[in-house]
């Protein structure tokens, strides 16, 4: 009965702060919609630690480290808490939330999530520590697996538990990957501006960072054939066709999509 009282205001939340992928989750049944949001807000708060501009990076790191060790455990929120310390009044709301995105998971699919969040958290404590310091295309790699490819392994999960669809883990991580490569090339400069952070491989060019995103979204198109439930397929199939349009429109020398060419996207997959 818990997934029926799944609440609203997560779904709220969920909007307001994660565009992308609100809409494709609403295409979802009702368990994997319940699972997949929670998830999403789980790696939302923890993703606002990593982005915030008035903490430190050792900061970043020992906060991001005991969270990551809370996700090991029955979640305490008291302790979680503490580990936000003074932060707590400078955090999103998401972020500060955090026990209700976790009670919010379904039963069945929290051992999943938590697994999910538990190295997400860690992962991005390690390159917080680094300060994003990323040399080589091995660092992007790493880079890239903690903060998405992960995600696509965790959906890849989600997929056997509730709708029996087997996948395989490289090409789930490649579509992970894939999404987070665009997301690179689209923030550079705002990356570099507003943070000092770089997430091109030293001596990388521009292309380079393109190809890289391509190898990733052909992997992401060989994963799509392995799907074969049609809530599963629209969900995957909106985010990974917003990212070849937005590749598409920067190779053409524009910032991004507008607003027009998303709408039509949307429609596009929904009426396949």
């Amino acid at each position: 009965m818990a997934e029926l009282a799944f609440p609203k205001d997560a779904m709220r939340v969920l909007k307001e702060t994660s565009r992308t992928f609100y809409i494709p989750i609403t295409f979802l049944k009702r368990e994997l919609k319940h699972s997949v949001a929670s998830a999403y807000l789980i790696f939302r708060a923890i993703d606002e630690i990593e982005d915030h501009a008035d903490l430190d990076n050792d900061a970043k790191y020992t906060m991001l480290m005991k969270v990551s060790e809370l996700f090991e455990q029955p979640f305490n929120n008291e302790e979680y808490f503490r580990i936000l310390g003074s932060e707590k009044a400078n955090l999103p709301d998401v972020t500060v939330r955090l026990e209700e995105w976790v009670q919010a998971c379904p039963k069945d699919a929290q051992p999943i999530v938590m697994d999910a969040a538990r190295e997400m958290a860690w992962g991005m404590a390690k390159w917080a520590k680094e300060n994003w310091n990323i040399q080589t295309r091995e660092d992007l790699d790493d880079y890239t697996y903690y903060v998405a490819g992960l995600v696509g392994v965790m959906l890849s999960d989600l997929w056997a538990l509730y709708a029996d669809e087997q996948t395989d883990r490289e090409l789930a991580i490649g579509y992970g990957r894939g999404l987070q490569a665009v997301n690179i090339l689209r923030n550079e400069e705002e990356d570099l501006d507003e943070r000092g952070v770089n997430f091109v491989p030293e001596g990388w060019t521009r292309a380079e960072l393109f190809k890289y995103a391509e190898e990733n979204l052909a992997k992401a198109d060989e994963y799509m054939k392995s799907l074969h439930k049609r809530s599963i397929v629209l969900f995957c199939r909106l985010p990974l066709a917003l990212a070849h349009k937005t590749l598409k429109a920067m190779k053409e020398g524009r910032e991004k999509m507008t607003r027009a060419e998303v709408e039509q996207t949307v429609e596009e997959v929904k009426s396949e």
